[in-house]
């Protein structure tokens, strides 16, 4: 095909985007020719989409033409180069596969924000009128100016008292931000460019991330040798990098994994290769990088959902240009585009956090055995509780276990004395709560000026209300829950929509006062205590008061001694190391159990044993007191023995005669409507679709339900659902596909989602 003039002309190219609207597909659209040299795989471009005006990511060529003709071009290119490493676009793209999830919005979340120097360009090209955006986050880039001392001395030159200062402070550091010279002198720019001048330093302006975890000063160090246990797993890992390899670390509370951790991420390093640290909670973070910045200095990215955007980006732009080859995050880091990675770690891999319960339903800890596997990378997985299905991994030889018996420090796990409250019916003072062993237990600790910890998992002051006259409780309006009582706040609160009454309101069904208080939370139990101990010094750790005050600060307190008693959910029980802690009590070890839910055992063995590793972890030893129900509960039981071989024994025995994991794959279909019998509506269609299919009909894949939720109404919607079980994942997949296929053509006013290898329950 040629032009006029005889000169070849090029064939259309078109190319398909993933748009950020939740729709399994992917449109096509024109690349215009003078855009064709910058538009590859992963690059961010704006297009038009109905009547709005979208972001999107290049996929791939159309390798067929369309066969319509009214097909729209792209209205920009937004970025000089693909946002995703090739490695990690292709990672995203099997992801949202995998879980059924619209493209588009797995590729927006994993981005970082969209620069507003992009969006000022699509104004001056008229794609967006004056005042028009686009919609998603965006930030504006923060540009640094560096100064860097090139001389190694005081010159013997004069110089000005000002350019003396400066170039002090510059010999000490070598290179600094300029604003910090802001409190050496009034004018440090013109004090600047008078050094530069007569060849004393030089600039360079630079994006340079800036975060909180970096504000304290950290003093650098070498760390303990590795005893024997952890020499042999560090060996292993070692042996590995830069083939690959999946490893379980599983090592007891206070074994030292994160020196493990720490020895593996060295010979990485050295090796030039990146490494990538997931933890569970926003709330350990400052700790760990406390650690990390200890052993590397500040050459590290922080990600995590409680950074700014601008925080967010620059760390992401360090990682993706490769001058930062080290990550650390919660959940959402698995999507750090760190350069040449070569070690993933997941601590507290059992933690139910890893899985995105939202929007895109991804597992962390299974998706990054799967990037590891992608980049050849060591992926350990680390924890003093692995998870059943982690565990089933290993005994199975898919994952290489490894193990670290013994606590770094040599002490002792601590004893654990189990409480019946059967026969404890009444503790001291008349409080049902504090058994007399607990109290005793309290009353020696702060007797030898030591530190405690209560761990309830339940907040607020009093989780059900009652009604004295027609003995109704009082529940949400919106929700199948009941409103807890914060007294200090002086509301009764639903945890879930955040509705709230006056603490003296009257009772929603009869309108009579008084309402009685039932139940205890942590805010009532640290009211008791700071009655029952008047002398000791009493705090609670928990959302409510992690908002005010931060985890952080709560535990630093914590470490410094000024804290004698710490009452809290399931904050305290997680990765805190402090010394002073002799004394762990629980307060109701079994309540966990009554959720409905097949991995409840499972998850109340993982807390208590961890809570329980919170004691004795200095140099005097613990204890731990549980107060139970239960007392002959396996989960229970072994966990007051620190047995976590016979409990898995015993629940993997249970789970595999009931077919659940590991022993079977899952997947939740949820509905939800604002009529309840919208939402049971779309449910039995939907599992009309399920039956339906062939693969049902011989048995390959269970289907049990359709059902109300256990929390039957929530926000105002009635909630149903279903699940698919099957021991062949690409059956479950299929049928799973057929059920998406449905929900995609459409179950107004109703709501439905797929919920691949889901972990709550509720």
């Amino acid at each position: 095909m040629s032009a006029p003039d005889g000169s070849p002309v090029s064939a259309p190219r078109y190319v398909e985007v993933a748009v950020p609207v939740p729709l399994r597909k992917l449109f096509t659209y024109a690349v215009p020719a003078a855009w064709s040299a910058r538009v590859h795989a992963g690059v961010r471009v704006a297009v038009p989409f109905g009547k709005r005006k979208l972001a999107g990511f290049v996929v791939r060529d159309l390798t067929t033409p369309p066969t319509t003709a009214r097909i729209k071009p792209l209205a920009s290119v937004l970025d000089e180069q693909p946002v995703f490493p090739a490695e990690l676009f292709s990672f995203l793209v099997w992801a949202a596969d995998y879980y059924i999830h619209p493209l588009g919005e797995v590729l927006r979340a994993a981005a970082p924000a969209l620069a507003s120097q992009a969006l000022a360009a699509l104004r001056d090209e008229g794609f967006l009128e004056a005042g028009e955006t686009l919609p998603g986050r965006r930030i504006a880039t923060r540009r640094v100016l560096m100064v860097h001392a090139t001389a190694s001395d005081l010159p013997a030159q004069r110089l000005g008292s000002s350019q003396q200062r400066v170039l002090a402070r510059l010999l000490e550091r070598r290179e600094l931000p300029l604003d910090e010279l802001r409190s050496e002198v009034k004018n440090p720019r013109a004090v600047v460019r008078a050094l530069e001048q007569k060849g004393l330093c030089t600039t360079q302006e630079l994006e340079v991330p800036a975060d909180r975890f970096f504000a304290a000063e950290i003093t650098r160090e070498q760390g303990p040798t590795p005893n024997a246990e952890q020499a042999i797993a560090i060996a292993a890992m070692l042996a590995r990098l830069g083939q690959g390899g999946g490893f379980l670390l599983h090592g007891i509370t206070g074994s030292g994994k994160t020196e493990v951790y720490l020895r593996l991420i060295a010979e990485a390093r050295n090796q030039g290769l990146g490494a990538l640290v997931l933890v569970p909670e926003i709330a350990l973070t400052p700790q760990l990088v406390s650690r990390f910045r200890a052993r590397f200095g500040d050459d590290i990215a922080v990600l995590h959902s409680d950074l700014t955007d601008r925080e967010r980006y620059e760390s992401w732009r360090a990682l993706r240009d490769g001058r930062v080859q080290l990550a650390i995050g919660a959940r959402s880091a698995l999507f750090a585009p760190v350069d040449k990675l070569g070690v993933i770690i997941v601590d507290e891999e059992h933690d139910a956090s890893f899985k995105q319960e939202e929007g895109f339903r991804y597992q962390a800890r299974d998706m990054a055995l799967l990037r590891a596997h992608r980049t050849q990378a060591v992926c350990v997985l680390g924890s003093a509780t692995p998870s059943l299905e982690s565990y089933q991994l290993a005994t199975t030889g898919k994952l290489t276990l490894l193990t670290l018996p013994v606590r770094a420090t040599q002490q002792r796990l601590p004893p654990v004395e189990v409480v019946d409250l059967q026969r404890h019916r009444s503790g001291p003072g008349g409080m049902s709560f504090l058994s007399a062993p607990l109290t005793a237990a309290l009353q020696r600790c702060l007797a030898a000026g030591e530190q405690a910890i209560l761990f309830l998992n339940r907040r607020g002051f009093s989780p059900t209300m009652r009604c004295e006259a027609c003995s109704e409780l009082l529940e949400c309006p919106a929700c199948s829950v009941t409103l807890t009582q914060h007294k200090r706040a002086g509301v009764l609160r639903c945890h879930y929509c955040d509705f709230m009454l006056p603490v003296d309101a009257a009772c929603l069904k009869c309108g009579s006062k008084p309402l009685t208080e039932l139940g205890l939370g942590t805010e009532r139990l640290e009211a008791a205590l700071a009655e029952r101990f008047p002398g000791a010094r009493v705090a609670r750790l928990d959302r409510d008061t992690a908002a005010a005050d931060g985890v952080g600060a709560v535990m630093e307190r914590m470490r410094r001694g000024e804290i004698d008693i710490l009452v809290g959910t399931q904050m305290v029980t997680k990765g805190h190391d402090v010394p002073g802690v002799t004394v762990v009590g629980v307060i109701l070890a079994d309540q966990s159990l009554a959720f409905p839910d097949f991995r409840a055992p499972e998850r109340t063995f993982q807390l208590l044993t961890q809570v329980a590793g919170r004691a004795g972890r200095g140099e005097r030893p613990g204890q731990v007191v549980l107060q139970t129900y239960q007392p002959a509960h396996p989960a229970v039981l072994c966990a007051s023995t620190h047995d976590y071989h016979a409990f898995c024994r015993a629940e993997l025995a249970a789970r595999q005669e009931l077919g659940y994991p590991p022993y079977s794959r899952l997947c939740a279909v949820r509905i939800d409507a604002g009529a309840d019998e919208q939402a049971r509506r779309i449910a039995q269609e939907l599992a009309q679709v399920v039956k339906r299919h062939a693969r049902v009909r011989d048995a390959s894949v269970a289907l049990l339900g359709p059902a109300p939720a256990p929390i039957e109404r929530l926000r105002g919607r009635y909630r149903y659902r279903f699940l698919l079980r099957a021991e062949d994942r690409r059956a479950l997949r299929a049928v799973a596909l057929a059920v998406a296929a449905r929900i995609d053509e459409g179950v107004a006013p109703a709501r439905a989602s797929v919920d691949m290898d889901p972990v709550s329950m509720l």
